[in-house]
């Protein structure tokens, strides 16, 4: 499983001249379409040749030709057949090898050699899926449960048993009513504990995200005692027996609730920018605002349409990134490079900086506005304003 520590690494890596070059790998398995499973063998090699060809009209043979061998020789141990995608990222001159088993949801299998990791198709999905805490509560049990990508694993439960109760309620049902309180008050202190337990690994930010599993007749009762710091994480809750569910069960449910919470969180970005975007406030829409704002640390959200591409020129100098392809950087004056895709320089610096990042599919709104926009943490040009008004 991938850390974010591991990703901010990969992110901060760039080559050096002629002598390095970082190659990104990314296998999808494939159903077979025979049982020799060669198909994958067979398109690792054509990935592999054409990274040769690639990489020799550049000079750069020498650097990639170990790596590629050693990502070949991987390839061919790999079938369609297996329950994991991988991603492997390497650099021999620095003697960077990093394999991450990933979900079987990769487009194809693709081969990269850059002077950067890259980080696209990996961004796309650890976006789509935060470290996730799945809880499922009832009147005296609790169950814990760690999800990361497609993986989910069971933690430490909870459990506080109920006062017992006599064989009848005694005389004219007094012992009845003590015996019913004292059961509600185990109920409020089991729920009151589940939640400082939540509120104690959030501040700890053991997790990101928390999905709950609870009876609709108990979740009233225990979602009063979410504190904000768990409410503000919470993505929704489904019905469940804590006692009965299995693991899929579990992870089947908090997929779907995780999935639709995804699309509305979409959405309601998408609308959320372009509202601000057109009243000059905390929004920014098309390349050439959005480079600057991410330039400026001003970013919080980075949306980005599903396909979206663009080139740009980048400066070896200072790293500015610029949407008009000039020759010389606009801000130290020294020599530019291209940039056939811009987010290949632009993914790497919103996970060094702590971005979100959220891929759009096919939204009409993102497309007028040129499929990439950015929510802003604040507004410096707007800061500079008020300052000299007042």
């Amino acid at each position: 499983m991938i850390s974010r520590e591991e990703i901010r690494e990969l992110a901060q890596f760039e080559a050096d001249g002629k002598q390095e070059c970082a190659l990104s790998f990314y296998f999808q398995p494939q159903t077979p379409q025979n049982k020799s499973h060669r198909e994958e063998a067979i398109l690792a090699k054509d990935l592999v040749r054409h990274a040769l060809q690639a990489v020799r009209k550049d000079g750069k043979q020498n650097c990639a030709r170990a790596d590629l061998q050693r990502i070949l020789k991987l390839a061919e141990e790999l079938h369609g057949n297996q329950a994991h995608a991988k991603a492997v990222f390497a650099c021999g001159a620095r003697d960077i090898w990093r394999e991450f088993d990933l979900p079987s949801q990769m487009r194809q299998t693709q081969l990269f050699v850059n002077r950067r990791f890259q980080l696209k198709p990996l961004a796309m999905l650890l976006g789509a899926h935060p470290k996730l805490a799945v809880v499922l509560v009832d009147r005296h049990r609790a169950r814990w449960f760690d999800m990361r990508l497609d993986q989910m694993v069971e933690g430490e439960a909870m459990f506080h048993s109920l006062s017992r109760r006599g064989r009848s309620d005694g005389y004219s049902g007094y012992d009845g009513g003590h015996s019913e309180r004292r059961t509600s008050d185990d109920v409020l202190h089991h729920f009151k504990a589940v939640a400082a337990r939540l509120k104690d690994e959030a501040e700890k930010r053991i997790w990101e995200a928390l999905i709950v599993g609870c009876l609709d007749v108990n979740w009233p009762d225990f979602e009063v005692h979410l504190p904000p710091a768990v409410q503000r994480c919470l993505l929704g809750h489904f019905p469940a027996e804590v006692a009965t569910f299995s693991l899929e069960q579990v992870k089947e449910r908090a997929q779907a609730v995780q999935e639709e919470w995804l699309q509305n969180r979409r959405r309601q970005s998408v609308k959320e920018v372009l509202s601000y975007a057109k009243s000059h406030q905390r929004g920014v829409t098309g390349l050439r605002r959005v480079l600057r704002s991410l330039e400026m640390g001003e970013v919080r959200t980075l949306l980005i349409g599903e396909n979206y591409s663009a080139r740009a020129v980048e400066c070896d100098s200072c790293g500015h990134l610029d949407s008009h392809l000039i020759a010389y950087c606009a801000s130290c004056g020294r020599k530019t490079r291209p940039l056939p895709d811009v987010c290949d320089a632009v993914i790497p610096r919103a996970i060094q900086n702590d971005v979100e990042l959220l891929y759009v599919k096919d939204d009409p709104g993102l497309d007028k506005a040129g499929n990439i926009a950015a929510l802003l943490r604040f507004r410096a040009e707007r800061g500079a304003q008020l300052r000299q008004v007042s």
